[in-house]
């Protein structure tokens, strides 16, 4: 039994080990690639076939991220607190809910990206804009949110509940007082994956956001985010460096928004 236990440890170890050194072996070589070739002209206003700068990319990504968030984030929070707080077990409308979000978590990117030309660009009129990216990355982001948020709820160990009920808690200052800060690390963690899928999304963008160059002036424009500009720079073969390079930025920016949205979810409910 213990030769058994070790050999499991031992598995365990290593399959850790191994997901360290991918994940730092794929950081490295960007880095490596990437931070060479980075110059002060590529953070310039006005992206040029001379400067190739990724400003407007940045600007856009940190938009459409922020607004992606701010429409999918309350929905899918509320629509976990409703399936696991106020919901009837065995509810139909529960198990409709549920079918719709691993439906949705399972459709290729490219498919949202149709959608959203189709309906939102085309339909409503949106065009290649700001606001058919965010919307169409929103519907992309919600099954990730609430499944988090779902299973983080249904982690709470049910005493804590019937504890704050019997001191005469409502049912709602119990949620917000008692279960919402013991969940809330578990929430914040598919609010993190969220933002990865956000920042690192292409396919859906290209057919909804477009792949201008120009700094965004209003919610209607057009523009590109940083992975979308990686992409065009890498297909177009002539800016292989400034892709490595704009790979590099989006990593840091990636780790930046990780780390504040952390740091902002401990403030709040005191790092439990």
């Amino acid at each position: 039994m213990k030769a058994r236990s070790m050999a499991a440890k031992a598995v365990i170890m290593v399959s850790a080990f191994i997901t360290f050194a991918i994940l730092a072996i794929l950081v490295g070589y960007i880095v490596i690639k990437g931070a060479p070739h980075l110059s002060a002209e590529m953070f310039e206003k006005t992206y040029t076939t001379e400067n190739i700068s990724m400003f407007p990319a940045i600007v856009t990504t940190l938009i459409v991220v922020v607004l992606s968030l701010v429409v999918a984030t309350p929905i899918g929070i509320f629509t976990g607190f409703y399936l696991v707080e106020y919901a009837k077990k065995g509810s139909k409308v529960v198990e409709i809910i549920r079918i719709a979000t691993e439906t949705l978590s399972g459709i290729p990117s490219i498919i949202y990206g149709l959608f959203g030309m189709l309906f939102f660009s085309i339909a409503l009129k949106l065009g290649y804009s700001i606001l058919s990216g965010v919307f169409t990355l929103s519907i992309m982001i919600l099954p990730l949110i609430i499944r988090s948020t779902e299973e983080s709820l249904l982690a709470v160990d049910d005493s804590l509940r019937s504890g704050s009920l019997a001191l005469g808690a409502g049912k709602l200052r119990t949620i917000v007082r008692v279960v919402l800060p013991v969940a809330m690390p578990g929430i914040l963690s598919g609010i993190i994956l969220a933002i990865g899928r956000c920042v690192g999304e292409t396919a859906a963008l290209m057919f909804t956001l477009g792949t201008t160059t120009d700094m965004p002036k209003s919610l209607l424009s057009s523009g590109r985010t940083l992975s979308l500009h990686m992409y065009v720079l890498s297909s177009e073969g002539l800016f292989v460096d400034q892709a490595f390079a704009t790979g590099f930025i989006l990593i840091i920016i990636t780790l930046l928004i990780n780390s504040l949205s952390s740091f902002i979810g401990n403030r709040l409910y005191g790092g439990n």
